[in-house]
C-alpha cells in the first residue's frame, strides 16, 4: 500500500507499483489519453508528481530506452525520466505491443520512480483544479509521516530546474541528408525534447545544442538562427538564457522559442511572466491563431490542436511591435509571440507534439522558410 499526501494533510490511498521508495514534488496532472513514455522523460516535468486523468495507463508498455544513430534517445525525450513520481488510476498489469521491451512498473522500478494505483484520480484532478498545483508526498506507509514531516516538501519552482536538466557541454548534430541550403540554428537546450532536435534534422537543419546559460558571442562559426527550447520551472530563473536571447533580438537573428522559449521570449522583450492556477498539460489543447486585428474569434480564425506541457504563461501585456500569436480557446491565455519584422515568433504549445497530435508542425517549416530568406 502507498498514500499522496498533499500539502494540507489531504489523503489519497492506493497500492504502490515502480520503486519502492518515498519521493515528494508538485503534484499536476495531465490529460492525454497516450504517450507515457515521452511525457516520464520530458525534463520540463522535472520535480513533479504526474497524475494521469487518463484511467487506464500502461497498457502498451514501455519502448526500447536505446540511441539513435546521433547519440540521443531513439523513443523517448530525454535519457532519463524526469518526474517524481506516477499517481494513476488504472495501472495495466499486462501489455502488448511490438515495440514494447517492459512494461511500465518494471521500467519505473529501474528508474527508481515511485508510483500508485488504485487512486481516485478524478477526485483528485478536480482538487487540484480547485485549488490549484499543490505540493504533495508519496509514501508507502502514511502512518510513518508526522505532521512536521508533511510540511517539508521542497518546491521544485523555487530552483533553477533548467541548470539541471541542460547539457553541460555544446554538441553538435549533423543531419543525415544534404541540403541543398544548408543552415544551422544555435539551439538553447533548456531541457529540450529529443524530438525538437529530430525535428531539425529531418529538415537538413545543423542544430548546435548549447547549454542554457552559453555565451552567444564566443560561438565563432557562421549560423543562421537560434532556437530557444522548452524546459522546467519558473522561467525568471533562466537570467543567463534571457540576456543572450536580448543579444540575438538586438542583432536582429531570427529566433524561434517553444514553451518556455516563449515566456524567456517575453521577459527578454520587457514582458512579464506568471504561474498558472493548474497549468496546461495534455495532447488535446486547443489553440486559436490571430487574425490581422489580433482578434482570436471561434470560426474566423485557424484553430489546431496541441500538446502542452507548462505551468507558467504570459501576461498580456507586451511592447509595441510585439502581438499576441496565438490563444488558448479554453482560457484565452497568451500561447504564442510575433514581432511585427517577422524575424521572431515564439509559441507556448510543442509543434514537435511526442506525444500529441502534429498539427503545429509546419512551424518549423516556417522557421525554416525564415532563415533561408535572410541566407
Amino acid at each position: 500500500m502507498a498514500s499522496l499526501i498533499l500539502q494540507d494533510g489531504t489523503v489519497f490511498r492506493g497500492c504502490s507499483f515502480g520503486a519502492d521508495c518515498d519521493s515528494d514534488g508538485e503534484v499536476v496532472f495531465t490529460t492525454g489519453m497516450a504517450g507515457y513514455p515521452e511525457s516520464l522523460t520530458d525534463p520540463s516535468f522535472r520535480g513533479q508528481i504526474i497524475v494521469f486523468t487518463y484511467p487506464l495507463i500502461g497498457n502498451y508498455g514501455v519502448p526500447e530506452r536505446g540511441p539513435n544513430e546521433w547519440g540521443f534517445s531513439k523513443n523517448f525525450e530525454s535519457e532519463e525520466v524526469h518526474v517524481r513520481g506516477v499517481i494513476v488510476s488504472q495501472l495495466s498489469e499486462g501489455h502488448s505491443h511490438q515495440a514494447a521491451v517492459s512494461s511500465l512498473d518494471e521500467w519505473l522500478k529501474e528508474e527508481g520512480i515511485p508510483g500508485i494505483t488504485g487512486i481516485d484520480t478524478r477526485a483528485l484532478t478536480k482538487k487540484l483544479r480547485e485549488h490549484g498545483v499543490m505540493l504533495g508526498r508519496i509514501v508507502r506507509d502514511d502512518a510513518s509521516v508526522t505532521e512536521g514531516e508533511r510540511q517539508e516538501i521542497e518546491d521544485p519552482n523555487l530552483r533553477n530546474l533548467v541548470a539541471d536538466v541542460s547539457c553541460k557541454e555544446v554538441i553538435t548534430y549533423q543531419p543525415t541528408e544534404k541540403s541543398d541550403h544548408p543552415l544551422t540554428v544555435i539551439a538553447y537546450d533548456c531541457g529540450m525534447k529529443r524530438n525538437i532536435i529530430r525535428s531539425f534534422l529531418k529538415r537538413g537543419v545543423t542544430v548546435v545544442r548549447v547549454p542554457w546559460d552559453f555565451d552567444l558571442d564566443s560561438y565563432k562559426e557562421p549560423y543562421d538562427g537560434v532556437f530557444i527550447s522548452n524546459g522546467p520551472g519558473d522561467p525568471k530563473m533562466c537570467t543567463a538564457t534571457i540576456a543572450n536571447l536580448k543579444k540575438a533580438l538586438g542583432r536582429k537573428i531570427p529566433t524561434f522559442g517553444i514553451c518556455l522559449g516563449n515566456q524567456l521570449m517575453a521577459l527578454a522583450i520587457g514582458g512579464d511572466t506568471y504561474k498558472l492556477k493548474y497549468g496546461h498539460r495534455g495532447c488535446n489543447q486547443p489553440c486559436l491563431e490571430s487574425c490581422a486585428d489580433g482578434s482570436c474569434e471561434i470560426g474566423k480564425t485557424k484553430c489546431i490542436i496541441t500538446s502542452q506541457n507548462h505551468g507558467f504563461a504570459v501576461d498580456e501585456k507586451l511592447p509595441e511591435g510585439w502581438n499576441v500569436w496565438f490563444r488558448n480557446a479554453n482560457d484565452g491565455t497568451v500561447e504564442g509571440l510575433k514581432h511585427d519584422s517577422g524575424l521572431f515568433f515564439s509559441v507556448q504549445f510543442h509543434p514537435e507534439a511526442t506525444p500529441g497530435p502534429e498539427d503545429a508542425n509546419y512551424l518549423f517549416d516556417e522557421f525554416i522558410k525564415l532563415l533561408k530568406s535572410k541566407g
